[in-house]
């Protein structure tokens, strides 16, 4: 079984959407969490969605799942205090009937710019190397600074590559990840890929497109509209 994971926990202090998480935030009438929820709709290899959400508006959320005929959801969950405490939450609900083996995609539900060819290679390498860290290749030059306003190294850019999602693992692998995490205090974990990570598991990474971004800020939101209208000219003019 493949389970997707999405993760609408955030309330989008970073938008300054009056309110609005920005996972709501409609796009040509579209709300942004349901062009991501669509992508795992549409696969044929996903069996099941899990929709952890911000508890003040699951409600909403059920009503879109029902508007927009997205059945593979099944079920909708509130989330915690943090990130990694709300995947947790999905990730023991999706428990209640995965296997250990079975594979689970996280996925940010403010990343709506995916496809089907990436849905694949996250599964197909979960299979092959037991994970799938969805990257792309660095376009500018990446520095390291432990401090404010001194550059302490700068990387080779031809070996940086941008972490972005989904993210996928074992159900298994991951599982025990967040329970040592619980056993042991440790919070500081900023995605699956840093937690796996943390515990000594091999990532591999598979490759994704640069217009794979996380909307965050209102920047992103009209960049996100931008690419929409980009990709439905080229459908247009048959590119």
């Amino acid at each position: 079984m493949n389970y997707a994971l999405i993760f609408a926990g955030g309330v989008g202090e970073r938008m300054h959407s009056n309110g609005i998480p920005k996972q709501f935030l409609e796009v040509f009438g579209k709300p942004i969490i349901v062009y991501t929820i669509e992508h795992f709709q549409k696969h044929k290899e996903i069996d099941s969605i899990t929709v952890v959400c911000v508890n003040s508006h699951i409600k909403l959320m059920k009503l879109l799942i029902q508007h927009y005929n997205l059945s593979k959801v099944s079920s909708v969950i509130p989330g915690g205090a943090s990130g990694q405490e709300s995947i947790r939450n999905g990730l023991l609900e999706i428990g209640k009937e995965a296997a250990d083996d079975d594979i689970v995609l996280i996925h940010d539900g403010v990343r709506p710019i995916i496809d089907e060819d990436l849905i694949s290679k996250n599964i197909l390498s979960v299979r092959q190397y037991g994970s799938a860290i969805s990257s792309s290749h660095a376009a500018e030059t990446i520095c390291l600074a432990k401090e404010y306003g001194i550059i302490n190294n700068i990387l080779p850019r031809q070996e940086c590559i941008i972490a972005k999602a989904p993210q996928s693992f074992r159900y298994h692998d991951i599982m025990t990840c967040h329970q040592k995490a619980v056993k042991e205090g440790f919070t500081e974990a900023t995605d699956s890929a840093s937690l796996m990570q943390h515990y000594n598991y091999n990532l591999h990474y598979v490759v994704c497109s640069t217009s794979n971004i996380k909307i965050t800020t209102p920047i992103d939101y009209y960049l996100f509209k931008g690419i929409l209208n980009a990709q439905e000219s080229m459908q247009i003019i048959g590119i």
